[in-house]
Parts: structure tokens; C-alpha cells; sequence
């Protein structure tokens, strides 16, 4: 989990800098479809995984796609604009291949 201060710092200003760039450069071209950042867990199981997607989806104040789910993929996410920040633990089905594709767009 990333939630160290200097990381998070890091992150943070980051995002910042980037609004004030594109505030202040006009002239550069914004992406015309969302913006999606995703934070992937890192637990070994697929329990601790969806429990740490859970735990987030609550932070978010949203719940856990089920559109995914056939798929292996256990996501969260929260929209800010056209900025999607995500959480999305690939679970063990779609890591060993068992699982089908995403469909396009996702």
C-alpha cells in the first residue's frame, strides 16, 4: 500500500503541478476521453485483495463494478471531472487466464 508521506506528497504535488501547467498553457491540448489513474493492491490472496478494494470503495464513498467481475477484476473507482482515480486488484482467475477479457473500453 502506498500511503507513505513522502510518496504521497510526491503524488500530490504532482497533481498540482500538472492543474497549474495546464492552467496557466492554454495551448496544450487536453485528453479528449477521461483521465483513469489506477492504484493496484499488492496483498497475495484474493480475499486480502477484495479487502482492500472494499476499504477503499468506502473511503470513495462508491462500491466495488460488478460489469468487471466476470472478467477477474475486482474495481473500484471515484470521478473528479473527467479524472477517474481507481482501485482494481486483478484477482487470481484473470491472472492465471481463467477469466475472459475485459470488454473494449475498459
Amino acid at each position: 500500500m502506498s500511503t507513505d508521506t513522502e510518496r504521497r506528497t510526491a503524488f500530490i504535488h504532482g497533481l498540482r503541478d500538472l492543474a497549474a501547467f495546464m492552467e496557466t498553457t492554454p495551448a496544450v491540448p487536453v485528453p479528449t476521453d477521461p483521465t483513469i489513474i489506477t492504484y493496484y493492491p499488492e496483498q497475495s490472496t484474493d480475499t486480502g485483495l477484495r479487502a482492500e478494494v472494499d476499504r477503499i470503495a468506502a473511503l470513495f464513498g462508491t462500491k466495488v463494478d460488478p460489469r468487471l467481475l466476470p472478467h477477474g477484476l475486482y474495481t473500484a473507482a471515484r470521478c473528479f471531472g473527467p479524472i477517474h482515480f481507481e482501485v482494481t486488484a486483478i484477482l487470481a482467475a484473470a491472472r492465471d487466464g481463467a477469466a475472459g477479457e475485459p470488454p473494449h473500453g475498459f
